[in-house]
């Protein structure tokens, strides 16, 4: 579904942002906004107007314990040329029909509709997400596709751009969203120069997988309480990750057929023998890339990924990043360990 021709403001006249907050309000998803859009930096020209709104100006309660004075209503959205909803707390707050006419009239006369985080939330009940890709927090992700089947939720990507709609995975990455909108506006070089004032990259590797917390090795009932419990064999299988335990060995631990032991993997785990091992060699690479120095050749023999070449190309299509990428961004420093090294 396409969208209504988005409203460009000439070069020379500042782009309207319009940041849409409610009580408890997140006060770094609106910073995101905030630092990107209405900051004022020495040497660099103000190309944006940054406002905030609120359905009920007057004191409005943040999650980090204060109160924030916003004085603009709805009626701010009216000349808007982007609308940030930055999060929206709790998720599954009905959106007030007053807020939801003002974000679909400023969306049908053309202004972008932007959320960071749980922010998706509100834009979907909007129903202008029906039929789009979206994305949000990756913990919130199942509940967003389960309140919203008509929305196609990509739970890995930092953010998504369809030109008049645009959402973002959770916290931090709605900085990645809103540089990348500076971009779309103004072209890369504009955007470098804004993240460098705020010391950070302009554009982040990967996805958010690499950012969601390793599954646990299983999520299993107790042995006692379901009848061929896999428990015993993903306990052995888990201290020989090192060795070429495949399927075939799995069902011969259990003196059964691979057919049987992808059943059982099925109905116990809601994935395949195959799948399950992968998750747990890459869950233990994550592990020695973020606290060993071991070169990436080593790390593969160690969790059964034979060669550094099939390492990388597991890890990229897992995680969608390099794991000298994935290093960079998590390696533990030991004490004493300067800041900064990779």
């Amino acid at each position: 579904m396409a969208g209504p021709p988005r409203r460009t403001p000439p070069h020379d006249v500042p782009h309207r942002v319009v940041a849409l907050v409610r009580p408890p309000q997140s006060t770094f998803e609106l910073s995101c906004a905030a630092e990107v859009f209405g900051t004022r930096r020495p040497g660099l020209p103000a190309r944006y107007d940054f406002r905030v709104c609120t359905p009920h100006p007057g004191p409005v309660g943040t999650t980090a314990g204060y109160d924030m004075l916003v004085t603009d209503g709805l009626a701010a959205l009216a000349d808007a040329d982007t609308v940030v909803v930055p999060g929206w707390t709790p998720a599954e707050e009905p959106l007030p029909p007053a807020v939801r006419r003002a974000l679909r009239r400023a969306h049908a006369r053309g202004a972008r509709l932007v959320s960071i985080c749980s922010g998706a939330f509100a834009l979907a009940q909007t129903g202008l997400l029906d039929g789009r890709r979206a994305t949000t927090h990756w913990s919130l992700a199942g509940a967003l596709t389960a309140r919203f089947p008509r929305v196609e939720v990509d739970p890995d990507v930092l953010y998504i751009d369809h030109g008049d709609l645009a959402t973002s995975a959770g916290a931090a990455a709605g900085v990645d969203l809103c540089l990348h909108l500076v971009r779309s506006d103004h072209g890369a070089a504009h955007a470098a120069r804004i993240a460098r004032h705020m010391v950070m990259p302009p554009h982040r590797e990967g996805g958010q997988t690499q950012y969601a917390a390793p599954p646990p090795a299983h999520r299993l009932a107790p042995a006692s309480a379901m009848k061929h419990s896999l428990a015993p064999l993903l306990e052995w299988v888990g201290g020989r990750l090192s060795e070429p335990v495949s399927v075939e060995d799995m069902a011969g631990r259990l003196r059964i057929s691979s057919r049987t032991l992808a059943r059982r993997f099925a109905d116990q785990l809601g994935t395949s023998p195959g799948q399950w091992l992968l998750g747990r060699r890459i869950t233990a690479a994550r592990t020695l890339l973020e606290e060993t120095d071991l070169p990436v050749e080593a790390i593969a023999l160690r969790v059964g990924l034979s060669s550094a070449t099939n390492f990388r190309r597991r890890f990229q299509q897992a995680l969608h990043t390099t794991p000298a990428a994935y290093r960079r961004a998590f390696r533990i420093r030991r004490t004493g360990e300067p800041a900064g090294r990779p």
